[in-house]
């Protein structure tokens, strides 16, 4: 088992640093969704008004319920 990590322990550290990356980025996105979904805005950062799929979007009032009904 020790000549395996220490043949490979270059591989191992990189990977370890790209799994952590790639926690970190989703840890990121997740973080971002929750916050755009707590505060009603917009998930892509802009206005709904000009917004070609703003009929799509959810509203902070809730509208988007009341369109469907």
């Amino acid at each position: 088992m020790m000549a395996f990590l220490s043949a490979n322990f270059g591989t191992i550290i990189v990977l370890l640093v790209v799994a952590g990356l790639v926690a970190m980025v989703i840890a990121k996105l997740v973080k971002d969704k929750r916050k755009a979904r707590q505060s009603g805005g917009a998930s892509c950062g802009c206005g709904c008004a000009s917004c070609p799929y703003s009929g799509g979007c959810e509203d902070a009032e809730g509208k988007s319920d009341e369109r469907n009904a």
